[in-house]
């Protein structure tokens, strides 16, 4: 049975791992929010690395199970993926460009119909829902007026934010982590102490 006190110290140090983790992501955020031109260029070349890694895992995959019923559409899709990696690796610009446009369309669309929703409902969250359709829809027509500049800055502003705030989630869990397993070790050392006065005076009254 592995020791309480080394399986403490040992979570102890994954939780601080986490924590580090974090805090290197937090950076990366904070430094892709002033370099945002950059934060976009490197958010589509691990995009297009991520397409083209998947379509050899699942082209091998595919081939590895040869025979089967859906060894075609997994080599159709991952040939997809190989190719849509290629372009977005040799063309990350163009790419993010056609992203950013898409990223556009889809706050128009979100924001349109969270309007009409919530002056048609008229639902208990009308007011927030109203904000939110207002809010989508002024910041389509922000990313799409200044298309195609803003491809240089949107997806890295927005990957940066990920970045930001999952880094300051890891914080969180890491020293929230450590924190409840230095309570757990001091109350069980707490309850050791005390455990064995009892035990001494068990001995004395037995004796």
């Amino acid at each position: 049975m592995a020791d309480p006190a080394t399986e403490g110290r040992r979570l102890s140090r994954s939780f601080g791992w986490l924590a580090l983790l974090g805090t290197l992501l937090v950076v990366a955020g904070l430094v892709g929010l002033v370099y945002t031109g950059v934060a976009t260029l490197t958010s589509m070349l691990l995009f297009g690395w991520l397409l083209l890694l998947g379509g050899i895992v699942g082209l091998l995959h595919a081939i590895d199970s040869r025979g089967s019923d859906y060894f075609w559409l997994g080599v159709v899709v991952a040939a997809l993926n190989i190719a849509a990696g290629v372009v977005v690796i040799r063309h990350p610009h163009g790419t993010a460009e056609a992203l950013t446009m898409f990223a556009a369309l889809l706050f128009l669309t979100g924001g349109v119909f969270r309007l009409v929703g919530s002056v048609v409902v008229r639902g208990p969250q009308f007011g927030w829902t109203l904000l939110q359709g207002a809010f989508g829809l002024l910041l389509g027509l922000l990313v799409l007026f200044d298309w195609p500049h803003s491809s240089l800055y949107v997806l890295g502003l927005f990957f940066s934010l990920a970045l930001l705030f999952d880094g300051l989630g890891l914080i969180a869990m890491g020293v929230g982590g450590r924190r409840i397993v230095s309570m757990v070790s001091e109350q069980r050392v707490t309850g050791e102490l005390t455990d064995q006065p009892r035990g001494n005076e068990q001995k004395r009254s037995e004796g």
